[in-house]
């Protein structure tokens, strides 16, 4: 799926009660992270390169490489 440059999306990783949900955004720069059931709350950003290796590093752990 291809989304556009500071378009928000729910994270695949992020649970389907709600409770839990995570959304990421390509800020061109960095790439950034929020909880979706709190948008206006604080967000962090972080590296492209940063956010690659995290999500490798999880997908691996749950056997999705």
């Amino acid at each position: 799926m291809v989304h556009r440059v500071g378009q928000w999306f729910k994270s695949s990783y992020s649970g389907g009660s709600g409770t839990e949900c995570v959304e990421v955004a390509d800020l061109f720069a960095t790439v950034g992270v929020r909880d979706s059931t709190r948008p206006e709350e604080p967000r962090i950003s972080v590296g492209h390169a940063a956010w690659a290796g995290f999500v490798a590093h999880v997908g691996a752990k749950n056997g999705c490489q």
